[in-house]
């Protein structure tokens, strides 16, 4: 009797261990879900968000399937930023993909637990958001949109195209760290092409029109942009406003040249955004983000804008034309 009662318990040991092998052989695989957060409309970044996608295929991963994402757009608000920043805990997402240095700063007031990957910041050190560039040290990673060279190679494409260059004026803003950076290394780069730098602060929409002005006033022979997410959003403003003073004006982002403005020379966005899923795929795997360094950028991209050259009377070279990526006619 004994002998049955235990081939009878066995052979249920037996079933009960088949069936949950079963069960959970038909469990789903658990679908990463991504964050990703923009100040800017998303209708307005599909290129670089084109260029993320690409970078996701590249790992094997394609949206719906075997990954979700949830776009977010604070279209601009900072009320709306710090909002979606808070909501991303309880959408339960595995990383958050940040779009740009407001967005980040946001997100690191928003979560300390949460893997935050900078799809570009100018200053990641000086912005606070990593303690190193090797060693990140906390929940935020990903990639820089500066490199050392390049307020230098802006210099020199821009006095290509007016050798008579000598006198630019700089647009910034003294309160974001990345301004900072850029401006330490265009007078560095200034030194070598002798030329004369004025530097201009624009802390304010009020200030913009004011400072374009006493650039004009102030005889410079062109102007350089610095990265601002005021100026950013003012765009167009300012694009029309230097053309009004027929400023040649080298941008610090392309959307600038698209809305009419001369030229841009400086990284390539869209390759950045391409690059940071390479950081995902990382993440998702196990890697922690305060191991993973913050890298810089590889790819550089040069626009041109005839209609622009020509509305303020400047031929632009060929030699130079030849090395443009893109051309507006």
């Amino acid at each position: 009797m004994k002998s049955i009662v235990q081939k009878v318990f066995f052979c249920l040991a037996v079933a009960l261990l088949l069936t949950t092998g079963r069960v959970a052989a038909q469990q789903p695989a658990k679908i990463p879900r991504i964050g990703f957060q923009l100040d800017a409309p998303v209708s307005a970044t599909t290129a670089r968000i084109e260029g993320f996608r690409q970078g996701l295929r590249e790992h094997g991963y394609i949206e719906g399937k075997n990954i979700f994402i949830e776009w977010r757009s604070s279209e601009g608000k900072p009320e709306r930023r710090s909002e979606i920043a808070a909501d991303w805990a309880r959408l339960k997402v595995d990383v958050i993909v940040s779009a740009g240095p407001t967005v980040t700063r946001a997100l690191r007031e928003a979560t300390s637990t949460i893997p935050i990957i900078m799809g570009q910041d100018t200053d990641p050190v000086g912005s606070g958001f990593v303690a190193t560039l090797a060693k990140p040290g906390g929940n935020i990673t990903g990639l820089s949109a500066l490199a050392p060279e390049m307020s230098g190679k802006q210099l020199e494409i821009m006095k290509e195209i007016i050798p008579k260059l000598s006198r630019v004026a700089v647009i910034g803003s003294s309160t974001i760290p990345g301004d900072a950076q850029t401006l330490r290394e265009t007078v560095l780069s200034a030194g070598v092409y002798e030329i004369y730098l004025r530097y201009l602060d624009v802390q304010d929409v009020k200030d913009i029109e004011p400072v374009i002005r006493a650039a004009a006033k102030g005889r410079a022979d062109a102007l350089m942009l610095l990265g601002n997410p005021l100026l950013n959003r003012e765009r167009q403003q300012v694009v029309d406003l230097i053309a009004k003073h027929r400023l040649p004006t080298t941008y610090a982002r392309p959307e600038y040249v698209e809305a009419g403005g001369l030229m841009y020379y400086g990284t390539n966005y869209n390759d950045l955004l391409r690059r940071a899923a390479g950081y995902v795929d990382r993440i998702l795997k196990g890697a922690k983000p305060a191991d993973l360094p913050v890298e810089q950028p590889t790819k550089f991209e040069l626009i041109l804008n005839l209609k622009a050259a020509k509305q303020i009377g400047l031929i632009i070279p060929n030699k130079v034309l030849a090395k443009a990526d893109k051309v507006i006619r």
